[in-house]
């Protein structure tokens, strides 16, 4: 034999088996890469389906494609109608350059002033959807409404794709993704209202919202790759910027987000740095492209995690010493970050002159008994229900659909668990030797888990305590249902004490259990989801429409109307009038003027208020019964009981009154205006009515020559 040819045998066998190896590993990824397809392929197909179902919906209810242009517009209902009219705004521009002019210099939206929509609200989906449309040259095959709507509804596409991932993620199970896209589409009443306010901001929003926190679980999967992780950070930052960017509270969704981290660091179940960065980032980039908007330099959330960082690297002994120790210094380190964050957010909304959001702090303040209830901005938001306490009919309707028994059985077991890795993460000192005992304890936590366990706690106490914000609860808890029934973790604990906790216990219940309940909901719900489907309606307001007409033939371009928020916002986009004031309430010049052109429906002399009127260059108003005689809310919340609550005024209606209130001097403007008797005729003259609306124009007085 020759020298060498030993090894050289030897050789060839190493590679031959190397070769086997690597074509083994290639039908392993090859298999994985296939696996994953396919569950994708389930998450789009159930995407869509929800995106159909919301579109027929929302079709059938209002017949919408065959209703004339004007009536479509009008289903814009109060702020959706705002939104919507900066599409349709920057199409009739001449060009994309000139409809970027004319919103960044508006002097439509509020009369005497010229403001920047850009700046001022999160509109950049509409200027994106129209600039799209111009260069698709889709015109001849699709109307600008139906293009924009039909955006909206495949964002619920986006949306389900993002559950079913999240929920896939965490349990390992594809069944999880498709039971959690059901659940999502069967409890539509209380996870989305998106076909009947298509132009919402959350409706645009949420969807990226979920998707960034399907990003966070992909990201906080163990021991994921180096690369893995970077790219996924990434998507975490876009999701977060697409979030902020179309939600004017995006700040305080972020913070809740934000407070969540903060808990988990604490509680030693992950680093958050490069999480808190991606928050930054995205707000800061939002920041740019608003026009350097103060009110997100004057947000909670940044002074938050500016404060959480700053004190988290002068702390560097945090999570060391034994349990009591670490407890105080936890304490402590919660009592510095919180106490520099209002420092630092104090500072910077006295260095900004930042007023914006004092309405959303007067309104928790006063929620929670601890400001004026007298405030009118935060009485305007506390007589709504969707900003009241959650009702109890919601859980009903949850434990319908079978959603509510798993989730609540999943959340018990889990937060129990939570409690008790914290306490045992708490009694080590943070060396080696507590990592490793760490790895050999018999509860353990994913962090990807512990994360999505605190979301829904966090996210649920929000939606407890005000209704409209449970749409960011309702959809994660169809994911985090849906974990818990396919996971491993919740039912590996139960199989522990009833001691059958082997591979094929296992498997048998991860797979029959979701089966059974996706047939059980089958067999309940797809007679009645055909028969929603095929219920018919039409759109009928006809003296809406007689209005909007009558404006439109009647009155000059440039006339400027004033009366309530929610019918200027369909003015605007129906006719194209100067307004007043309008339904976008974060700015506070806006929120007195709001107040100011409200006074038509208190009790105020004639002359009052057509020097009100004059002051912010309003031409017309338009008074609505069923403002005026309004009976939907209780004493006291209806909007002329809140008008004479802030004058000082007894309220209308037999009841209590607060002992420092007095009679008004004169009649309600709205009632008594309808006489036709001096001063009333004097001032205004009545130039429309119909079984709804009354339109008075008002009447220029003569300057008083000067003595």
């Amino acid at each position: 034999m020759r020298p060498g040819a030993g090894a050289q045998q030897v050789l060839l066998r190493l590679r031959g088996r190397v070769s086997q190896e690597g074509e083994a590993l290639d039908v392993i990824v090859l298999i994985l890469n296939k696996a994953v397809h396919f569950c994708t392929l389930r998450g789009a197909v159930l995407g869509l389906l929800c995106c159909i179902y919301v579109s027929t919906l929302h079709e059938n209810d209002l017949w919408f494609s065959n209703i004339k242009e004007v009536e479509r517009e009008i289903s814009f209902r109060t702020e959706c109608g705002l939104y919507y009219s900066y599409y349709k705004q920057m199409l009739k521009a001449p060009s994309i350059q000139q409809g970027l002019y004319e919103l960044i210099h508006d002097n439509t939206t509020e009369s005497k002033r010229t403001i920047n929509i850009l700046q001022r609200m999160n509109i950049y989906q509409e200027v994106f959807l129209s600039i799209l449309y111009r260069i698709l040259h889709i015109q001849t095959y699709l109307e600008p409404i139906y293009f924009y709507i039909y955006t909206v509804f495949a964002l619920q596409t986006v949306y389900v794709i993002a559950l079913f991932i999240t929920s896939w993620v965490l349990s390992d199970s594809w069944l999880a993704g498709a039971l959690s896209g059901v659940w999502y589409i069967l409890n539509r009443v209380d996870t989305t209202r998106v076909e009947f306010t298509i132009s919402l901001r959350e409706n645009w929003s949420i969807p990226f919202f979920a998707l960034q926190v399907a990003a966070i679980t992909c990201y906080l999967r163990p021991q994921l790759k180096p690369i893995h992780q970077r790219v996924v950070l990434w998507l975490v930052f876009v999701s977060t910027f697409c979030f902020c960017l179309t939600w004017q509270f995006n700040q305080f969704v972020l913070l809740v987000q934000a407070l969540i981290i903060f808990t988990l660091d604490c509680l030693d179940f992950f680093t958050v740095v490069s999480l808190y960065l991606m928050q930054v980032l995205s707000l800061l980039l939002v920041w740019l492209l608003q026009f350097c908007n103060s009110m997100i330099l004057g947000s909670l959330v940044l002074s938050f995690i500016v404060s959480a960082l700053f004190i988290k690297h002068f702390q560097t002994g945090l999570k060391t010493g034994g349990f009591v120790i670490r407890v105080g210094k936890l304490a402590l380190h919660t009592l510095l970050v919180l106490t520099l964050t209002f420092t630092i957010n104090y500072s910077a909304k006295k260095i900004l002159q930042l007023k914006s959001d004092e309405h959303i702090f007067k309104f928790i303040k006063a929620k929670f008994g601890l400001g004026a209830t007298r405030d009118f901005d935060a009485s305007l938001y506390l007589c709504e229900e969707a900003f009241g306490l959650l009702p109890l009919d919601t859980f009903e309707r949850l434990a319908g659909t079978v959603l509510l028994y798993p989730y609540l059985c999943t959340l018990s077991v889990l937060f129990i668990l939570l409690l008790l890795v914290a306490l045992s993460n708490l009694s080590t000192n943070g060396s080696g030797q507590a990592c490793r005992e760490r790895e050999d304890r018999t509860f353990r936590m994913r962090p990807d888990v512990a994360y999505n366990l605190l979301h829904t706690v966090f996210f649920g106490l929000l939606a407890f305590s005000t209704m409209r914000m449970k749409y960011l609860w309702t959809g994660h808890m169809c994911a985090f249902a849906a974990f818990g029934v396919c996971g491993k973790e919740v039912w590996s604990l139960y199989l522990r004490v009833l001691h059958c906790n082997t591979r094929t216990m296992m498997r048998l219940i991860r797979y029959s259990v979701p089966i059974v309940i996706l047939a059980f909901l089958y067999y309940k719900f797809w007679p009645r989801m055909m028969e929603e489907i095929s219920e018919l309606r039409e759109f009928y307001d006809p003296d809406t429409m007689e209005l909007m007409e009558w404006i439109r033939l009647k009155t000059p371009k440039r006339a400027v109307f004033a009366g309530s928020m929610q019918l200027l916002a369909g003015i605007k986009l129906c006719t194209g009038r100067v307004l007043t004031n309008h339904p976008h309430y974060e700015d506070q010049a806006l929120r007195e003027r709001t107040r100011q052109v409200y006074q038509i429906y208190a009790r105020q002399s004639a002359e009052a208020v057509h020097n009100e009127l004059g002051s912010v260059g309003a031409d017309y108003i338009v008074l609505e019964d069923s403002i005026c005689y309004e009976r939907r809310h209780s004493r006291g919340c209806r909007l002329r009981d809140l008008l004479d609550l802030a004058n000082g005024h007894i309220m209308d209606g037999p009841g209590e009154n607060e002992p420092d209130l007095i009679s008004a001097s004169h009649p309600r403007f709205c009632e008594a205006i309808k006489t036709d008797m001096p001063p009333y005729s004097t001032l205004f003259t009545r130039v429309f009515k119909n079984k709804t609306f009354h339109v008075y124009k008002l009447k220029k007085l003569k300057k008083k020559k000067q003595s």
